[in-house]
């Protein structure tokens, strides 16, 4: 599969640090780069043109067609149009009970990785729609914190946060995100599936990674689930999917704010210039170290922490 699109100049800069460290030695005439993650292999050229190119060019190219949307309000279509048979699938999603999963964190330096699984039966679906649930990534922090609360003691979920000194472990391992990603996901579907025993009709997962990378990443699990439904903008199409997204994004927020309480100085979110600032002064006065309870050392950040001491 071979998909390729012009992104604009901030989105740009934007993965030119996200493959610093993904870039193959090599660079094609007229690129700035050439990365591999897993099974894409991803170059920008000068012009501004991405190329992504493998089994699971669409998931990566998705994740910046996110961006594009979010911060310029761009609307890239690299699908073609849905035939009935898909709009009907994607209709049914919105009226069967059904178990979903989804994460918040990954883009984080600072703070833990948030996975959540939900069941959203028939009879909560109209409650979750009037309660204004979509998209945790479309919804202010303001919002998220005010239906969060409701969301948690309304719908029945389970949430696991791996806490960054086990994060840490994981990649000192060789473990990369779309995998650490996966054995979470498989972690708090199995623990959902077991509470509701056969209640729902569907188990979706917004899709992060090709299917069969996904399996091949849990085959070590001692209990896995199967028959999943995977499909990319999950959020957007099934209400279980969304409640998950803002309850982990409620419960990364709270984290993120008592690390901030515990620090004495507000801790940012995201992978930027700011993130940077804040993790050379908690470095000076805590000591290097210190990072390895708070943040995630195998980002770029690190090096540039490290740079600058």
């Amino acid at each position: 599969m071979t998909i390729v699109f012009k992104v604009s100049d901030n989105i740009k800069e934007k993965m030119i640090k996200y493959y610093e460290d993904l870039k193959r030695d090599n660079t094609p005439p007229y690129a700035i780069f050439q990365a591999q993650e897993e099974d894409t292999i991803i170059t920008l050229y000068n012009s501004g043109k991405v190329m992504f190119q493998g089994i699971s060019a669409d998931i990566d190219a998705n994740m910046w067609i996110d961006q594009e949307r979010h911060l310029n309000n761009r609307i890239i279509d690299i699908n073609p149009k849905k035939d009935d048979k898909k709009k009907s699938e994607d209709k049914e999603l919105v009226t069967v009970s059904s178990i979903g999963s989804d994460e918040v964190g990954t883009g984080d330096f600072f703070g833990p990785i948030v996975v959540t699984a939900t069941f959203v039966s028939k009879e909560n679906i109209n409650y979750l729609i009037d309660l204004g649930v979509k998209d945790s990534k479309k919804l202010t922090d303001t919002k998220i914190l005010k239906i969060g609360k409701e969301i948690m003691n309304n719908i029945p979920h389970v949430t696991f946060i791996l806490d960054n000194p086990s994060f840490n472990k994981f990649t000192q391992k060789g473990f990369n995100m779309n995998k650490i990603k996966a054995i979470l996901h498989n972690k708090v579907l199995v623990e959902m599936i077991k509470k509701e025993q056969g209640h729902y009709d569907k188990i979706v997962v917004d899709q992060f990674v090709y299917p069969q990378k996904y399996y091949e990443h849990i085959k070590e699990s001692s209990q896995k689930a199967t028959n999943i439904t995977f499909m990319t903008h999950a959020e957007d199409k099934c209400l279980s999917v969304a409640a998950a997204s803002i309850i982990s994004r409620y419960v990364f927020l709270a984290k993120m704010e008592n690390m901030s309480k515990e620090l004495n100085i507000a801790i940012p979110k995201g992978a930027g210039t700011k993130v940077n600032e804040i993790g050379v002064q908690i470095a000076k006065e805590k000591g290097f170290n210190y990072l390895n309870n708070i943040a995630k050392l195998n980002f770029s950040n690190t090096t540039k922490i490290k740079e600058k001491l």
